[in-house]
């Protein structure tokens, strides 16, 4: 059994204050404010969400990803699109269902809204019946104790004057104590009809606002719980859209365990192959060799060669650049 209770903590010992019930309902105001805060929240993750899984969608669909890739890497690519176009999915599926959260809610708030506008009246309507009633007391109540001096102050004129007045003027000062007495009369039972009244009123309101307590602090207990339970279930599908992510990266970790790189290279290979022999060395070829042991180029028709005389040495004379002959192939030295 908790200790700590509405009805035993919101009073106040000035019967007309409402400091206590101002303070509960300050309270179920604020509560009432920070539930709005969270369904804001909801739904501006939820333009998150749906944004974001839009991008992913066109991301995947539109942005170029390994295009020309081939064979078992190719189809690893494919499945890496089709996951991310389902992780986009998934967001937008996850932003509808913050929206559904979020009205609910807000059902939740204005709910618990439209009970407490009706208890709220209530207790507006009987403090304005106490403290108009307490009012009328307390005038009664001021009445009634300025009866009281006028009839103490007729008293004490009559016995002051008792022996130095006429008769007449006796009879003027009983007259007068007779009205005080008769009017101190009138305003006592008015007053003490005025304190029954606002006995009556004070036991309504006391019960009253005993049930109001009641009330709002079950308002309070369901208001918690239900908040509690919004942000844990908001967790938890925060939580769930993280499994499903995951479930969708493993389908991309099992499609790169089924790529081959020895398969798509072989692939490629017997797909665009160009030839197996790669070509002859480029071979130096002496250009005067070549003149004079030309390679015999067959013809059907029988084509005479013309073939040049052998290069004479040169001789050299004083002042003159000389000449050195390497393999039947002249340089000059300078």
């Amino acid at each position: 059994m908790r200790e700590s209770l509405f009805r035993d903590n919101f009073w106040s010992s000035d019967l007309t204050s409402t400091v206590g019930y101002d303070s509960i309902i300050q309270h179920l105001n604020d509560g009432r404010k920070n539930c709005k805060e969270f369904e804001d929240f909801l739904k501006e993750r939820a333009i998150i969400e749906e944004k974001y899984g839009k991008e992913l969608i066109n991301l995947s669909k539109k942005k170029p990803c390994g295009q020309t890739e081939l064979n078992t890497l190719k189809r690893s690519l494919d499945v890496f699109k089709q996951q991310i176009d389902k992780e986009g999915q998934g967001h937008i599926q996850l932003a509808q269902t913050l929206r559904e959260e979020a009205r609910k809610m807000e059902d939740f708030r204005e709910k618990q809204k439209l009970h407490r506008k009706k208890i709220e009246l209530i207790m507006d309507a009987i403090h304005k019946n106490r403290n108009l009633q307490y009012k009328k007391t307390m005038e009664a109540k001021r009445l009634y104790e300025q009866r009281c001096r006028d009839k103490d102050e007729a008293e004490q004129a009559v016995h002051r004057n008792a022996n130095l007045v006429t008769q007449k003027q006796q009879e003027k000062l009983f007259l007068k104590l007779a009205q005080t007495k008769s009017a101190l009369e009138d305003s006592d039972r008015n007053y003490q009809q005025s304190v029954t009244t606002l006995e009556k009123i004070r036991e309504e309101w006391q019960k009253e606002h005993i049930n109001a307590c009641e009330f709002f602090e079950t308002q309070e207990w369901e208001r918690i719980n239900y908040f509690r339970n919004a942000l844990w279930l908001h967790v938890n599908q925060l939580s769930q859209d993280c499994v499903q992510n995951d479930e969708k990266y493993e389908e991309i970790r099992k499609s790169l365990e089924m790529c081959s790189i020895e398969k798509d290279i072989d692939f490629f290979v017997n797909l665009r192959k160009t030839g197996s022999l790669a070509p002859a060395p480029v071979v130096y070829e002496n250009y005067y060799n070549t003149q004079r042991n030309p390679t015999p180029v067959r013809s059907p028709v029988p084509v005479p060669i013309s073939r040049r005389g052998p290069l004479p040495t040169p001789t050299s004379v004083p002042g003159d650049p000389d000449y050195a002959t390497v393999s039947d192939y002249s340089l000059i030295s300078h």
